[in-house]
């Protein structure tokens, strides 16, 4: 079974874009959503068949990104990495591994996938494209 994901982004051709890259290499995509709402819709109806969610920092219902992230990850159990062309948006503790910042790559695309569906532990420097968070751990 390949590792799944949906994909949060309110710019269509970005989305499937991220959708053809995740599917060429093996992926599943379950869901594409353009905002809060949706992506927690989404997430209710595959729950505990994702792995992992590709999440922009704002949506069409603004910049709810980061809430989202918070939300996937604790009530869901997804990895999630942001796309995002404002990473300064960010704020710690986020609830992501890290971002990707637009325009995108294939390669960092697929980096942030493998790490976040645990296919594989990221080396340092191996994409410098997709950027680790470095946030505290709970506890």
């Amino acid at each position: 079974m390949s590792a799944t994901a949906i994909i949060v982004e309110d710019e269509i051709f970005v989305a499937l874009d991220l959708e053809r890259i995740l599917t060429g290499a093996g992926y599943t995509v379950k869901a594409i959503a353009a905002d809060k709402t949706g992506a927690i819709r989404a997430a209710d109806e595959v729950a505990g068949e994702c792995s992992f969610a590709l999440v922009d920092i704002n949506l069409r219902d603004g910049p709810t990104g980061p809430d989202l992230a918070k939300t996937l990850a604790r009530d869901y159990g997804m990895k999630v990495v942001f796309v995002t062309a404002n990473p300064g948006q960010i704020a710690c503790p986020s609830g992501a591994l890290g971002y990707v910042r637009k325009p995108f790559s294939d390669s960092a695309i697929l980096a942030a996938a493998a790490l976040a569906s645990a296919k594989s532990k990221l080396a340092p420097g191996a994409n410098d494209d997709f950027v680790l968070l470095d946030e505290p751990s709970a506890g």
